[in-house]
């Protein structure tokens, strides 16, 4: 398959996927989004790949969602032409372990991407955030039920609410991280693990991610569909036109509250 927003390749039975738009730091965008699922939904239909490894550049796995294409949306355009929630569905239902291997700035959407991963490798240079507060709009990829689920409420607020990133340290003291790595290691430390999974048997490690998400999602779906709601609803509010052209203006937004 021919990509524009991404680079695809194999290591053995490990498919590599790399984020691959450097100048807006791996920013999602539609493009990329659909390209990253239909890469994936390919390397689960190959018998010849067990486990897949995502990863950015050193400077970013990925920053965020590209606000350009999102900044005149109304909520009737964000449900019915989503590439967010279509798109992140789609890594949901890969039934082969997938690694987030992230480097550098890990925020808003890219977060959430990473945190869609069943694994997540770091390096010591990675930031974790939910800064989509401060754009006058709330985590609408999973950032609100995931986040919460891998580091425990008070935290999951206290990111959300402020928009504040943490360091790749504090990130494995929370849990979100199961390792941090020097930068230049990270995507090999990712492949290590991903290659120790793909030589055991296929179908009980198939197994066991499905059950450990059921574990993991009881209740999910309900939340995943209450915050989309309040996600879409966002894109009818003068903070959100307001926080969205002041990102890409490059100036400090004014709140007007409704």
């Amino acid at each position: 398959m021919a990509f524009e927003n991404i680079l695809v390749s194999t290591d053995g039975a490990v498919g590599l996927i790399q984020l691959n738009r450097p100048k807006v730091l791996n920013a999602l965008n539609g493009g990329l989004m659909t390209e990253l699922g239909d890469a994936v939904e390919e390397m689960d239909r190959n018998d010849a790949v067990q486990c897949i490894v995502v990863h950015g550049s050193e400077r970013a796995f990925s920053a965020g969602a590209d606000i350009d294409q999102m900044k005149s949306a109304t909520p009737l355009v964000m449900l019915e032409n989503s590439w967010i929630n279509r798109n992140f569905d789609r890594l949901r239902r890969v039934t082969k372990p997938i690694i987030a291997a992230v480097s550098g700035y890990c925020l808003g959407g890219g977060c959430e991407l990473a945190m869609t991963c069943d694994i997540i490798i770091a390096s010591e240079t990675a930031q974790f955030g939910q800064p989509e507060i401060s754009i006058g709009i709330i985590p609408g990829g999973g950032g609100t039920q995931r986040l919460a689920r891998a580091v425990g409420k008070s935290r999951a607020m206290e990111m959300i609410l402020t928009g504040a990133s943490i360091d790749a340290q504090t990130a494995a003291r929370y849990g979100l991280v199961t390792r941090v790595v020097p930068a230049e290691a990270t995507v090999d430390a990712a492949l290590e693990l991903a290659s120790r999974i793909a030589a055991l048997p296929p179908l009980a490690v198939r197994a066991a991610k499905a059950a450990i998400l059921a574990a993991d999602e009881a209740g999910l779906r309900a939340g995943l569909a209450g915050e989309r709601e309040a996600f879409f609803r966002l894109f009818d509010t003068q903070d959100q036109a307001e926080g969205m052209a002041a990102f890409t203006e490059k100036r400090t937004p004014t709140w007007s509250g409704r």
